[in-house]
């Protein structure tokens, strides 16, 4: 189970929450709002090579074949 990092657009809290799949639906600890997935760090397509302009969230584009 992987552990990601998510943040609450309602009120903006940053925290990281164990899951059993990578999209299940994650709730805010401090408001209970439902909360996004946040991006940090380097991200590296399939082949192992950074991607020009790749934000990480494959499920929004297909500019580099891979799924995480």
């Amino acid at each position: 189970m992987p552990i990601f990092q998510y943040e609450c657009p309602a009120c903006g809290k940053k925290f990281e929450e164990l899951v059993k799949t990578y999209d299940e639906a994650v709730h805010c600890p401090a408001c209970g709002g439902l909360a996004a997935r946040a991006w940090s760090g380097k991200v590296y397509s399939a082949t192992g090579k950074p991607p020009k302009n790749c934000s990480g969230n494959c499920s929004s584009c297909s500019g580099c074949g891979g799924r995480r």
